[in-house]
């Protein structure tokens, strides 16, 4: 399970990262809003832990930018600004929690397990629900139509897991090879053939196409 942590203060970001990756989390860092929203457009998190005063893209700006693009990936807050104001603004913009600097990291642990369960259904990756009765195990890559097993080849899993955690957004073919296919070499002939092979066994319209836009697997909001 992938977390972004956009911290600048080296001390706060080292320990944060650490402490993640004991609990099995995948951590990438960053110390400027600029390069975290780059990796935000280009990979896919479940979370999200940011920091209001850094340096070229404040967090604030961040969350603006991300919500904007319609990605709806949890975001806590971790800041020393905690007067009512900057408060408001960040749940204005669209964040799930706040946590005051200074804090005890098992404190991050829970809201982030909190988080987690809330939005996902679970502290881990297991079953999400999706439409027309199908369900989709992230922890097995198992695909379920009332009970039944839809076998999927292990990049098919890949790929679907990957759509499914983007909730509802359209991703572009490229950000799809670069993520699901670590930018291998692939043609978008073939990425479009693997979601031609998953159509066929799902169903056509679960994975839905927009010239330009890319694709995305639609996720019920809860």
């Amino acid at each position: 399970m992938k977390i972004l942590l956009l911290e600048d203060d080296y001390n706060y970001n080292e320990s944060i990262k650490e402490y993640l990756e004991m609990l099995d989390f995948e951590v990438d860092s960053f110390f400027n809003g600029e390069d975290a929203l780059d990796a935000i457009m280009q990979n896919c998190y479940y979370l999200l832990l940011l920091d209001i005063k850094v340096p070229k893209l404040s967090g604030h700006e961040l969350i603006k930018y991300i919500r904007e693009a319609n990605i709806k990936t949890p975001i806590i807050i971790l800041t020393s600004l905690v007067d009512i104001n900057n408060i408001e603004i960040g749940y204005e913009l669209g964040c799930d929690d706040y946590l005051k600097k200074p804090f005890e990291l098992k404190e991050l642990e829970l809201r982030i397990k909190a988080l987690i369960q809330k939005h996902y259904g679970t502290d881990k990756e297991t079953k999400i629900k999706l439409a027309c009765g199908l369900e989709f195990d992230f922890k097995e890559g198992c695909l379920y139509k009332e009970k039944e097993i839809i076998a999927l080849t292990q990049k098919e899993q890949e790929l679907v897991r990957f759509l499914i955690n983007r909730k509802n957004a359209f991703c572009e073919i490229e950000i799809i090879r670069e993520n699901v296919w670590e930018g291998k070499e692939i043609s978008y002939a073939d990425i479009r053939m693997y979601i031609r092979k998953i159509r066929l066994k799902v169903g056509a319209d679960f994975i839905k196409s927009s010239r330009g836009l890319g694709y995305k697997i639609d996720v019920p909001i809860s």
